[in-house]
């Protein structure tokens, strides 16, 4: 499975992509809204899970591969995530720090929103984040959501949550 933006392209993660998942998942500034930061095996792990997602689901976290050098930057898609109690689908992405504030996060998680609209029956896709997380917020508006609820999360701080239905994404393609 494989898709294709103007600068990235999406891919399944192999156990290659561990040396430049580490650098992401590994950097401390990068999962400040997570609840840890990730060691090695905590990276495995992540990269096993989503191999078992793509069995499973026919979707997970991909790697997110800049076309100009060919480098995994990180990893973006989708995920069934718990969200204030309910399983919904999530897209989600964690990106390297030298290329943040480049709009990727944004064509990533765009492709992933028409992707999931194209290719699974899902009626409204999902991003939740901390409050406080402003960049990844902007990201979701940007990505035509709307922000649905805010909760107390698993480790006591608000999250916020947003969403866009199949109707409205069909809106934005016409």
């Amino acid at each position: 499975m494989i898709i294709e933006t103007e600068r990235i392209i999406l891919r399944e993660m192999t156990q290659d992509d561990f040396d430049a998942l580490y650098r992401v998942l590994g950097d401390s500034d990068i999962m400040r809204h997570y609840p840890y930061t990730f060691d090695e095996k905590r990276v495995m792990n992540w990269i096993n899970r989503n191999i078992e997602r793509y069995g499973i689901f026919g979707f997970g976290l991909w790697a997110l591969v800049l076309k100009e050098t060919g480098e995994m930057a990180g990893d973006c898609g989708l995920t069934m995530q718990n969200i204030n109690g309910t399983i919904k689908p999530e897209i989600g992405y964690h990106l390297r720090r030298d290329v943040q504030h480049k709009g990727l996060a944004m064509e990533a998680a765009m492709a992933c929103r028409d992707w999931t609209f194209e290719n699974t029956p899902f009626n409204a896709v999902y991003s939740y984040m901390k409050r406080d997380n402003t960049p990844s917020s902007k990201v979701a508006m940007a990505n035509g959501m709307k922000l649905v609820e805010e909760f107390r999360d698993d480790e006591g701080e608000i999250s916020s949550a947003y969403a866009i239905t199949r109707q409205e994404w069909e809106k934005l393609k016409k």
